[in-house]
Formats: structure tokens, sequence, C-alpha cells
């Protein structure tokens, strides 16, 4: 079976594909300006752009793990935003942890897999 890399640097593959199924690598909000609502909006965005150009959408996620700067303050906020985005009826398998981020402005990332 082969395995597709799309978006690939030296370091990592924004998506691979492999049998039937999508692996995104950490989707991340563009501007880290913004507070949880607004990195959680364009995380989801980047993660709609992802999966589109692998040829599936959200609604065939089947897991998420989600990492939260600070779950304590962002979980909330973070979850308003999900709830709105998430396909009703097609939530998927899910795990949100709290974890030091690459960089200190950085509030979310979420790594997905998905069917096409």
């Amino acid at each position: 079976m082969s395995v597709q890399r799309l978006l690939t640097e030296t370091r990592h593959s924004e998506v691979v594909i492999h049998n039937g199924t999508v692996y995104l690598a950490g989707q991340l909000a563009d501007d880290y300006s913004g507070d949880i609502v607004a990195q959680t909006r364009e995380t989801l965005a980047s993660t709609d752009r992802m999966l589109a150009e692998a040829g599936s959408d959200k609604s065939k996620i089947l897991s998420v793990t989600i990492f939260l700067k600070d779950m304590a303050r962002d979980y909330a906020g973070f979850n308003q935003v999900w709830d709105a985005w998430v396909v009703p009826g097609a939530a998927p398998a899910r795990a949100c942890v709290e974890a030091n981020m690459y960089k200190p402005e950085v509030l979310v990332e979420i790594t997905v897999v998905a069917a096409l």
C-alpha cells in the first residue's frame, strides 16, 4: 500500500494518507496574538483546509488530540468554538490535555486522524 505525503518539508508532512486514513500534523493558528476563541477558530479553519487538501472533511474525523496551554483558563472557550464547528452526530473520539507549547503565545494545537 502506498503512502502519500502532502505539504512535506524537511522535518514533517502536514498531511499523510495511508490505507484510506488521513493523518494531520498538529494544526495551529496563523496569528498567535488572539485569545483562545480566535486561535481555536483559526486552528479549525486550518484543519478544514488540510482535510480538503487530502480529499476528506470534518464529518469523517475519527479522533483528535487537543493540546491546550492552560486547561483551567482555555477549556470553556475552546469548547465554545469546537461545539459550533463539529458536525452534529459525527463527533470524533477526543482527548484534551494541557501541554507546554513550542512558543509561549500558542494556546492550542490539534492533531487529527480522519477517514477519506
